[in-house]
């Protein structure tokens, strides 16, 4: 798995990091998926047509849906992970198709945005949770800390995706500041429920940064647009540290 978690390293270093505070067994489950997401999300970008960028998901819509075996350093384990958890699959199949939205790049509506955030950031991280062993009662929660995440990493990347050409959302401030704001509301229920999520508690250190990030999102929204929604380093590392040892995000 050292490959798998090098990939996520060098694309994803906020995930890794999170996972790295994770028991080992746990993170050898979690590598998988999280290169795959990586893949998945790549996919719209990498490609300088869109006819290529489709064929990128197709591929990764037959690893999950078909049975066949791909010897590929991403999709094989990935489906050892599918072949034992079964569920993960139509998780990942709606992931994969909302990805298909970054290759149209078309301005959402705000309910077609939460359903965006819904299949994808909230989906991954129950994907995650069932791999960790949560039980149903869990869904809920993780759905809530997964949607707020994704909305705050969305809110980090929007000025990279304008600059590329695509304006996904309202970005005024009065838009913002209400999106983050339906983000902690989110957060909110995640904590609430956080008593559901069992074995699986774990996985939610990825969703560390959310509450600070939408906190300073709905104090101060220009930083969305400015590309200056960030914590300090000593703010990420210790709020990481702190949410490690005290099991709170």
């Amino acid at each position: 798995m050292a490959e798998l978690s090098d990939l996520v390293a060098r694309g994803d270093p906020d995930r890794f990091a999170a996972t790295m505070a994770m028991a080992p067994g746990l993170r050898a489950r979690l590598w998988p998926l999280w290169a795959f997401n990586l893949e998945v999300a790549r996919a719209p970008w990498v490609a300088s047509q869109p006819l290529i960028a489709e064929m990128r998901l197709q591929f990764w819509a037959e690893v999950v849906e078909e049975a066949t075996p791909r010897a590929h350093e991403v999709a094989t384990p990935l489906q050892a992970l599918l072949a034992e958890v079964p569920d993960l699959g139509p998780i990942l199949s709606r992931l994969i198709a909302a990805r298909r939205l970054d290759i149209a790049r078309e301005p959402f509506s705000d309910t077609a945005f939460d359903s965006y955030l819904e299949d994808t950031a909230a989906g991954l991280m129950w994907a995650a949770a069932r791999l960790a062993g949560a039980p149903p009662a869990a869904e809920t929660a993780f759905r809530a800390l997964g949607w707020a995440a994704g909305l705050a990493n969305f809110l980090r990347a929007l000025p990279e995706l304008q600059a590329r050409g695509w304006q996904p959302i309202d970005a005024s401030p009065e838009a913002l500041r209400q999106k983050a704001g339906e983000g902690l509301n989110h957060l909110a229920i995640a904590r609430a429920q956080r008593g559901e999520m069992g074995p699986a508690a774990p996985v939610a250190l990825v969703g560390w940064q959310a509450g600070g990030l939408l906190a300073m999102a709905v104090q101060n929204p220009g930083r969305v647009v400015e590309g200056t929604l960030r914590l300090s380093e000593f703010r990420r590392r210790g709020g990481l540290l702190w949410a490690a040892f005290s099991g709170r995000v």
